[in-house]
């Protein structure tokens, strides 16, 4: 299902024409009084992709998002720019907000109206004319599969439903940037993979994503490129895949009474051959075996009581792991 976009200019200035690259970010810093919540970050977004933030909180990324999008200012230093749809912060933010939708992580809505009339709302902050505002309240609750609770008061609605209403009250302006916040937090499977068809049939029509997720799935499933921040630095960037191709080894065995364990591994893992191929990261909670070779830690598993442990492919928050010492969740 596809949606019209329109262009979302409406405040006198004139976008520049689609440029590949939809954000470029040189040299960004952020402070809060003593605390640097960004340091020295540079990235560039292609238009009409996806890109995923992940850290854990405190991370920086949340942060770096309001910088793009007029919420927060950058700090001013000589090397600092930051050029979004091909506007310059912070002289062209105004055009810039004009340009871009946001789903923050609290839905924000009014309880006590119904679904038709919080779009209506917020159609008449954004200055839309009347009939035009009708008609895209209808084309978006279609989009959305909304339009049988267009009567609908907020406070009637599923959580799934108010998500959805959120994310098609951001695409009123038509955007050209779509930023979300943790789109899918606490929703059921089939509402995330509905968000998630509805998502990448805007980025078909050349919306360019900002998405910030602890879901790793979704980063998967959405994200062209990722950046991995920690402590307000850019640890990581690339393609999800090719970032665990070269970063960390294919599997892992998950092991969940490191306790009763630990002695049964380190002798298990000193009988292979050789032993340096497998990795060990110990926690309270858990001993992380990583190789290449699944039958190594098939052998380690072997050695285990049964239902004690989880071989399985790594992920990006092993990666985290690897990278930073700290779990995306923390």
């Amino acid at each position: 299902m596809g949606i019209p976009l329109r262009s979302g200019v409406e405040a006198g200035a004139s976008a520049p024409s689609l440029d590949p690259v939809a954000i470029e970010a040189r040299h960004l810093y952020k402070h809060y009084g003593e605390v640097e919540a960004v340091h020295d970050l540079s990235f560039a977004v292609q238009t009409g992709r996806c890109t995923a933030f992940l850290g854990p909180n405190g991370a920086g990324k949340t942060t770096t998002i309001k910088t793009l999008y007029g919420k927060a200012r950058a700090d001013f230093r000589p090397e600092t720019s930051i050029t979004v749809l091909g506007f310059s912060l912070p002289r062209q933010e105004l055009e810039v907000k004009t340009l871009t939708g946001l789903v923050p992580q609290d839905n924000s809505l009014d309880e006590e109206l119904n679904v038709e009339q919080n779009l209506a709302i917020y159609a008449r902050l954004n200055a839309m004319p009347r009939a035009r505002a009708r008609a895209r309240i209808a084309e978006l609750l279609e989009f959305m599969e909304l339009t049988e609770k267009a009567r609908s008061r907020v406070k009637e609605l599923s959580g799934g439903m108010q998500r959805r209403l959120v994310i098609a009250r951001s695409l009123l302006n038509s955007p050209r940037l779509l930023i979300l916040d943790e789109p899918t937090t606490g929703l059921d499977p089939q509402v995330r993979h509905l968000i998630w068809d509805r998502l990448r049939s805007l980025m078909r029509g050349g919306v360019t994503i900002l998405l910030t997720t602890h879901y790793m799935d979704e980063a998967f499933q959405l994200a062209h490129e990722i950046i991995i921040m920690d402590k307000g630095q850019k640890v990581l960037q690339g393609e999800p895949r090719s970032l665990l191709a070269e970063h960390i080894e294919r599997y892992v065995l998950e092991i969940h009474d490191p306790q009763a364990s630990s002695s049964v591994v380190t002798r298990a893992v000193s009988r292979l051959d050789p032993p340096r191929q497998v990795r060990r990261e110990d926690s309270s909670e858990r001993i992380l075996l990583y190789a290449s070779d699944a039958d190594a830690l098939e052998a380690v598993a072997r050695a285990l009581p049964s239902g004690s442990y989880l071989l399985r492919q790594t992920n990006l928050e092993d990666l985290f792991l690897k990278t930073t010492g700290r779990a995306l969740h923390e």
